[in-house]
């Protein structure tokens, strides 16, 4: 099948997933089902269609499932104990109301450099409810402000696995690229700010739904022990992380018990039993209530996340953005081309981590005749495609089912604000890399 073929396929698949989802408001377990299936059908015939199906919704499953439910244990016992009224209190106590949007952004900022954006997202969902509730700001304004927090540093800092395999195949500079990483990563996240800020100004939507708190409670909970469920596990994910990098062998007991307690499930494992603390009354039944409504809300949002991974893992077995990647590096257009690769890879397929990874294994071998394979220009080519990894989280993003369910809003919306801030903040990244080459290569 030609490369033109597979590529109206792929795009045609795109659109009707949008248009189903956003237009004509059909479910979208149902919408990703569907398409996924068809498309399968179509551009991959020669393989057992059911199986790749089940492989890309297990293995999203797999990926984020234990997270989701634990961070939905983790939101529900800091919802319905008032736990995230006192953090929201708090830290508007200190930024102001007026400020809510910024601090939470910068929050999440922080909070992005060693955690998954989506790991990050359901832990701090709860606080963007509450700072929505208390300020009375729309929700999607909350939402897509820490959505593109997380999203800008998790694209560009390799802490995190996409952008470190990809510095692994290139052999950069790890210290080098964290650093710049992060400084591009700033300007990528407050152009985004300003972008939803414009996108929610004006428009109809709501704050957060007030929580009624159905379990018993004589009185919110202290500031402490509200942080404690939030803080602690973010703490331990980061530590985890940066003890790959100590100068401790691997073998070494510390090391082994921060690599564990700093994995997600187990952070978020340990999360959920500080959260129980903030109970009153801890009788079996009060708990069971909790886990009872947190399993029934994670449910559908773990199916509809899944079903996302399932339309990405069919994409990415079309062929598409590959054929496309290779077809662009044809062109000779320097850091444009890792940058426009990036670009069609994530678009197509979905996963920023995928997109940089194999961007990276393509353009390797093509750093001599772009010029870029000196140090310099090694770090250059990562910077662009950090940057094109960003573009565009869409339906077939795990990311964007995450941002849309845990936000309870629609996905049209998550569409017209996240989806475009993404672009709007990959163009800007991209557009200061390429001016900053020019200083330095």
């Amino acid at each position: 099948m030609s490369t033109l073929v597979i590529s109206s396929f792929v795009i045609l698949s795109i659109a009707l997933v949008i248009l189903l989802t956003s237009v004509w408001k059909v479910n979208a377990f149902i919408a990703l089902f569907l398409i996924s299936l068809l498309l399968a059908l179509a551009v991959t015939p020669g393989k057992n269609v059911v199986t790749l199906m089940k492989e890309g919704f297990g293995g999203t499953m797999a990926s984020i499932g234990f997270l989701i439910i634990l961070g939905t244990i983790i939101a529900i016992l800091l919802d319905k104990t008032g736990a995230a009224v006192t953090l929201a209190n708090y830290i508007l106590s200190k930024t102001g109301e007026h400020k809510a949007a910024a601090a939470l952004g910068i929050t999440g900022f922080l909070t992005g450099l060693p955690i998954f954006c989506d790991a990050g997202f359901i832990i701090l969902s709860g606080l963007s409810k509450s700072f929505s509730t208390k300020t009375k700001t729309a929700l999607p304004l909350m939402a897509g402000v820490l959505g593109c927090a997380l999203y800008s540093v998790h694209c560009m800092v390799p802490t995190h696995p996409g952008a470190l395999a990809a510095a692994g195949i290139l052999d950069v500079n790890i210290g080098h690229l964290v650093i710049l990483g992060t400084a591009f990563a700033v300007p990528g996240f407050c152009v985004s700010y300003f972008w939803v800020k414009f996108m929610t100004k004006g428009k109809d939507y709501s704050p957060a739904k007030e929580i009624e708190n159905a379990l018993p409670r004589n009185a919110h909970p202290s500031v402490v022990l509200s942080f404690l469920p939030v803080v602690l596990p973010l703490v331990l994910i980061t530590v985890g992380s940066l003890s790959k990098f100590s100068s401790l062998t691997s073998s070494h007991v510390a090391v082994q018990v921060f690599e564990f307690a700093g994995q997600p499930v187990i952070a978020l494992l340990i999360g959920v039993a500080l959260a129980l603390l903030l109970l009153n009354n801890k009788k079996i039944d009060t708990i069971n209530a909790v886990f009872e409504t947190a399993i029934e809300k994670a449910g559908p949002i773990l199916i509809i996340i899944a079903a996302g991974g399932m339309f990405g893992i069919v994409i990415k077995e079309t062929g598409f953005g590959t054929l496309a990647g290779i077809a662009l590096s044809k062109t000779g257009l320097g850091l444009v081309i890792p940058f426009g690769i990036a670009v069609i890879l994530k678009t197509a397929q979905g996963s920023s981590t995928v997109a940089i990874i194999t961007t990276a294994s393509i353009v390797v071998s093509m750093l001599p005749s772009l010029g870029l394979d000196s140090e310099s220009g090694k770090l250059f080519t990562m910077l662009a495609m950090g940057a094109g990894s960003m573009m565009v989280s869409h339906a077939n993003d795990a990311y964007f089912w995450v941002i849309t369910k845990f936000s309870d809003i629609h996905a049209d919306i998550t569409l017209r604000v996240f989806s475009t801030a993404t672009a709007i903040m990959g163009v800007t990244v991209f557009a200061l890399v390429w001016i900053a080459s020019f200083l330095f290569l």
